[in-house]
């Protein structure tokens, strides 16, 4: 048995063959219940349009200014990088730099290593340094921080309503809606890539010494009965 393929339930330890599934069911712990994995033939169109609609709504939230503020007659606007511009401005670096990273750098980064895996795999073949993609992926989901940004401008907000008018921009609800995307886009494990990956390229596939991805040798396993693909769950 090649051990590859083999997946262990995360709550009680039983390990089970991995099998493919029908689209749109998941494979369950016969023991305790619990959700092994996904179905492997989700619908990559969806998580392409999606990451590019994500991507557009990200272009349009840096491009325009996030709100007007009007005191006294003075009316001011700015953008999100005119913002970072600013705090460089005022000796900010340290935090101009981690809001530059955690609300430009890091999502943007993120979206556009995704495109770079899920066009090539909805075509039909594994772009070049998967690998190497799917680490970066995992490496800067965390610092991607654009709710946390949401959540301090409403903040800031609703404490600067009762001081001057408000008036907010079209980025504002672009920010709004790239929120709901992303938390639409963290659903989807970069693991499960490999697993298409794996599908795409018609054999398993493994590390090779230089980080990419090689075919590596089947392994018969006899004695195994047929996968029942009507079946949702899998069997230890």
């Amino acid at each position: 048995m090649d051990e590859a393929d083999l997946i262990a339930c995360h709550e009680c330890d039983t390990l089970y063959n991995k099998l493919a599934l029908p689209r749109h069911t998941s494979a369950k712990c016969v023991r305790c219940g619990a959700t092994l994995y996904p179905s492997l033939s989700s619908n990559l169109n969806r998580a392409c349009a999606i990451t590019l609609a994500a991507l557009v709504t990200f272009v349009i939230a840096q491009a325009f200014p996030i709100v007007e503020l009007e005191t006294n007659g003075i009316t001011s606007e700015t953008t999100l990088i005119g913002a970072i511009v600013a705090l460089w401005g005022e000796n900010m670096e340290v935090i101009a730099s981690m809001v530059f990273c955690a609300t430009i750098l890091f999502p943007l980064t993120e979206l556009i290593a995704l495109l770079y895996l899920l066009v090539p795999l909805n075509a039909g073949f594994v772009p070049p340094a998967f690998s190497r993609v799917l680490r970066a992926i995992q490496l800067v989901r965390p610092w991607g921080m654009i709710e946390v940004f949401m959540l301090g401008v409403l903040v800031t907000l609703v404490k600067m309503v009762s001081i001057a008018r408000v008036i907010p921009e079209a980025a504002l609800f672009a920010f709004g809606a790239l929120t709901l995307l992303f938390a639409i886009i963290l659903m989807l494990d970069p693991i499960v890539l490999w697993d298409v990956a794996e599908r795409v390229a018609g054999r398993p596939l493994s590390l090779s010494p230089t980080g990419g991805l090689q075919p590596s040798l089947d392994v018969k396993t006899e004695g195994q009965p047929p996968a029942d693909p009507a079946n949702s769950s899998v069997n230890p």
